[in-house]
């Protein structure tokens, strides 16, 4: 804790914790602030600076990831950039709008403190109103570490973007005498192996027996790597042990079609449930719910015919949709199944495994030998934010179903003056980051409220309850099957249309991306 020097040095209205992609849109957005935005290491760009691989790339063409007033140069190149290159759209970005000013970087954040009555704080008052953001006074204390000294500051209002992913990787138990302690090889998270230049990454994979686990994006781009390193006489196979099996894309084309026109049109997504409908309309999602299967059956079909999933057992149990409704799906580097059938990539299917000295041990008893244990578990983003909040607060982060419950993907109803931005996902999660930082910046700046502490609990419900329906994965707070509506009622609250193209074709049939969302006064 740090308590050792704990009066505040300096106060300001907005504090920003994280510059990553959410925090430098927020630190933009609320710039006629002069927001202090703390960020623990040296450069900007969150995840895609710390925690990305040697091969790591967008998911997404430029035109789809990418500020609505900053467009890529080339943005019409059909590629998927690295995370290279989409460290340098960052940066041109935040010097664009001059935000690198507000950041302090290598200023950790070590302790929160609430300034108030913590008894009768929002924690109880759940029929009362949130109140303005901005309360003229200090709200909260925040500790940062700089240099080894801690400063003390206050805040009005806490914008919290440390994100979901990275700093605490989320670690599989096992049972007593059966850890990595008994292993004689070398275990590594992929946020470790990301830290690996090319040349220590090459050198940890080449010629070694290595066993991945995980089946999602960071698990299949590190069985590449592996691959690659791999090559030639002396080479080893790279085994993927999979628990969980998810579909992925080799393009956003399917037979033929652009992929856009299944799940990211106004018309498409008419076809699903979200929160807020009425009795018509959900009468209509019901009798069009074969409509939405056979759309996923279709997309199954194209995959299951381009890739080899069934010659070697991947392909998932589940429907599409739910792999879409959760965030899951994933696009897949080029060579993936071409290294698979020159057996340089391997596939275990297991359940439950731990370690014996010499690798890997499943519930059936049989073993895989292995010099290095690659563990794409993942990231355990609540407890990253639990360990800095103060309670009650961390206590109520998560409700009973584990996910967050941020009104507009922002507000938490239970914790006063503070802001989340990151912690939803769509396909596009820049441009759900900045369209929720502009709705902020104008509630902050007194444009509209928000509803009672009630109303926007029982919205934060029905979403949740939305996820529930469409996919068992929902615990990811996946909004990607109603996120045009999501976004339609941001522009309603901020006063905006929301109806944002040009004609009702374009309207039903192409995608929304952030272009949509530049700030036209109507």
């Amino acid at each position: 804790m740090a308590s050792a020097q704990n009066h505040v040095q300096y106060s300001s209205k907005i504090g920003i914790i994280g510059a990553g992609i959410s925090g430098i849109a927020a630190a933009k957005q609320l710039r006629h602030y002069d927001p202090l935005v703390f960020e623990a290491t040296n450069s900007i760009g969150g995840v895609w600076k710390h925690c990305s691989f040697n091969s790591t790339k967008l998911q997404t063409p430029r035109c789809d990831f990418e500020f609505s007033d900053y467009p890529w140069p080339e943005r019409d190149d059909a590629s998927f950039p690295s995370h290279v290159e989409l460290l340098d759209y960052l940066h041109g970005y935040a010097v664009h709008f001059d935000v690198l000013k507000y950041i302090k970087f290598n200023s950790k954040v070590v302790e929160i403190r609430h300034l108030g009555d913590r008894d009768t704080a929002r924690v109880s008052d759940t029929a009362g109103e949130y109140g303005s953001l901005l309360k003229g006074h200090p709200v909260w204390e925040v500790a940062v570490e700089t240099n080894q000294a801690i400063q003390w500051y206050g805040f009005e209002l806490l914008v919290m973007c440390i994100g979901k992913f990275g700093d605490i990787p989320r670690m599989p138990a096992f049972p007593a005498n059966k850890g990595e302690e008994i292993f004689g090889g070398k275990v590594l998270h992929s946020m470790d192996y990301s830290k690996l230049d090319k040349e220590a990454a090459t050198e940890l994979l080449q010629g070694k027996k290595v066993a991945i686990i995980g089946y999602r994006k960071s698990a299949i781009d590190l069985a590449v790597e592996c691959a690659e390193a791999n090559q030639g006489p002396n080479g080893q196979p790279c085994t993927m042990v999979i628990r969980t099996l998810h579909w992925t894309l080799p393009s956003y084309r399917i037979w033929g079609l652009p992929f856009f026109l299944f799940y990211s049109t106004r018309s498409s997504q008419f076809l699903h449930p979200r929160p807020n409908l009425g009795f018509l309309r959900t009468f209509l999602c019901s009798i069009l719910s074969p409509m939405r299967k056979a759309i996923s059956k279709f997309i199954e079909s194209y995959l299951v015919w381009k890739l080899p999933l069934v010659k070697f057992g991947l392909k998932p149990d589940h429907p599409f949709e739910e792999d879409y409704a959760s965030c899951q799906m994933a696009i897949l580097p080029e060579n993936f199944f071409s290294e698979a059938e020159k057996g340089n990539i391997l596939f275990k299917r297991a359940s439950k495994w731990w370690f014996w000295s010499g690798g890997i041990e499943f519930e059936d008893k049989s073993k895989l030998g292995a010099d290095v244990v690659l563990l794409a578990t993942g990231y355990d983003g609540k407890k990253k934010l639990q360990s800095i909040l103060p309670k009650p607060f961390s206590s109520l982060l998560a409700d009973s179903s584990g996910i967050m419950p941020l009104y507009r993907g922002t507000i938490h109803p239970l914790i006063p003056n503070m802001a989340f931005v990151g912690y939803i996902e769509t396909v596009s999660n820049l441009q759900t980051a900045e369209i929720r930082c502009k709705w902020l910046a104008r509630l902050a700046d007194q444009k509209f409220k928000l509803p009672a502490v009630e109303k926007m609990l029982e919205q934060t419900t029905k979403e949740v309850e939305i996820m529930k329906q469409t996919t068992t994965f929902f615990k990811r707070h996946c909004i990607s099957t109603f996120s045009i509506n999501h976004s339609d009622e941001i522009c309603e609250e901020m006063g905006w249309k929301s109806w944002r193209k040009n004609n009702w074709i374009s309207e039903a049939f192409r995608p929304y991306s952030s272009q949509d969302y530049q700030e036209v006064k109507y």
